[in-house]
């Protein structure tokens, strides 16, 4: 398995394996932002709209990708960009295949995207999953801690709201 970062040039020749991995995700019921059925070109719509924030540096897009070269999984870093923040970064839209699960995947992007941020002189870190979505346990395996829960915060791509919960982590 490689990781790489993608640039806003490299993302256009990736969006068909990009839209197929956002696509699974959703069909499978990740809560990342959009509900089944996707619409004709939600997908390449929402990669496409990522790469103003990757141009000027404020999204750093990690993909994993298998020993074919096939992308299996991404990972987003969302660096905060005001003067008071400069030290926080959201890790956002953590995805991995459905058929490559389990494997590592997800883990690996999470640790790729620490170093991210550590690159970056990011020392404060946030993301939000479903509660019981599938996730948690790798966020806490990997040192992240709980801050809390909102009941009702988000829809399931099938249409259900369920109860968001936020973890953070402080790098050294």
């Amino acid at each position: 398995m490689l990781i790489e970062q993608l640039t806003a040039e490299t993302l256009s020749a990736e969006l068909h394996g990009l839209c197929a991995l956002l696509e699974d995700c959703v069909e499978g019921g990740s809560s990342i932002g959009f509900l089944w059925p996707m619409a004709d070109g939600e997908a390449a719509a929402y990669w496409r709209s990522t790469t103003a924030a990757i141009s000027d540096g404020s999204k750093i897009l990690l993909v994993a990708r298998d020993d074919d070269g096939a992308i299996v999984g991404s990972g987003q870093l969302d660096l905060a960009t005001r003067a008071n923040s400069l030290h926080r970064a959201e890790v956002a839209k953590l995805m991995v295949l459905r058929s490559t699960r389990n494997q590592g995947i997800g883990r690996a992007l999470m640790l790729a995207l620490e170093d991210q941020a550590r690159a970056h002189k990011r020392t404060t870190l946030v993301l939000d999953t479903f509660l019981d979505g599938g996730a948690e346990n790798l966020y806490r395996a990997l040192g992240w801690t709980e801050a809390g829960r909102v009941p009702l915060y988000a829809t399931w791509p099938d249409g259900t709201k369920g109860t968001t919960v936020y973890y953070y982590k402080l790098l050294e």
